[in-house]
């Protein structure tokens, strides 16, 4: 449903309340409600316990949202995420501000917000270039206001390119410990891609590039997005799914050459990431 647009003694705005599909409900991340508005006075509005997720663009003014128990005061050009379902509030100043809002879901946005506050994703956060939240807004805007018969695929679509710029944008390094040694966790990475068939322990790998192994433990995931172990772990399963599909070595010597041991250990390592055993990943190609 298109409000166009929605005149009160708080705000002018502009949205469409959207019905997505069953499939979309069931299938996909979806739309339910875009808009934008302009304050007419100051006023705090707010929410708890919605089944959506929330992202807005302060084009223009200031204000203030409280979230998890935090003030975080905004400005033009300040981006929020956050999750509907705790209770939170936002607030207009005397400097009316003007709003874009997504509001959306998904069975896995769940976990995919897990992620993103995993990798140092703010509720609040000022990307610097507003363009590409801003195309994204007004592609879903036109999506929503057509009658295209594949709108929800290509809401999904445009979705999952707005959560792949929020995770690329919004992370906040903001430790000067995590700058001063990047160079030093791209050696570990390096590293761990070149010595992968070897054993090797975090109190090793500490012990070699002269760094805390809790500290290395904390920085590598947040730069990397993976635990060390995972990391070396992905590094190992990749390489043993080249060698069961582009050579005739057996199942139990590529275990040995990845630096996942014994037949046994590495055929129950590899089921337990890829579902299914090195034989069988080996006959399906």
């Amino acid at each position: 449903m298109n409000t166009a647009l929605f005149h009160g003694d708080l705000v002018e705005s502009r949205r469409i309340i959207y019905t997505p599909s069953d499939f979309a409900k069931t299938s996909l991340l979806h739309l339910q409600e875009i808009g934008s508005l302009q304050a007419q006075k100051p006023h705090i509005s707010r929410r708890e316990n919605l089944i959506s997720y929330l992202f807005f663009i302060v084009s223009s003014g200031t204000g203030a949202l409280v979230y998890n128990g935090q003030r975080h005061v905004l400005a033009s050009g300040d981006c929020v995420f956050i999750d509907c379902s705790r209770s939170y509030s936002h607030e207009t100043s005397d400097d009316l501000w003007g709003l874009k809002w997504i509001h959306f879901y998904g069975s896995n946005l769940n976990s995919i917000y897990a992620k993103y506050l995993e990798r140092g994703g703010q509720p609040c956060f000022h990307p610097g270039n507003l363009h590409g939240f801003d195309q994204l807004w007004n592609d879903l805007y036109q999506i929503a206001s057509s009658s295209d018969y594949i709108r929800d695929m290509r809401i999904y679509e445009k979705l999952s390119s707005l959560l792949t710029l929020l995770m690329e944008k919004s992370w906040h390094k903001n430790s000067s410990q995590v700058s001063s040694t990047k160079q030093n966790l791209i050696a570990v990475q390096e590293y761990l891609d070149e010595n992968y068939s070897k054993k090797i322990t975090l109190e090793e790998l500490a012990d070699k590039f002269f760094i805390n192994k809790f500290y290395l433990t904390r920085v590598f995931k947040q730069q990397f997005g993976l635990s060390v172990n995972n990391y070396l772990l992905q590094i190992r399963i990749t390489h043993a799914k080249y060698l069961l599909r582009f050579t005739l070595q057996s199942v139990e010597s590529i275990g040995l050459e990845c630096g996942m041991g014994e037949l046994y250990y590495f055929s129950r390592t590899f089921k337990k990431v890829e579902g299914i055993s090195p034989s069988e990943y080996r006959r399906m190609w």
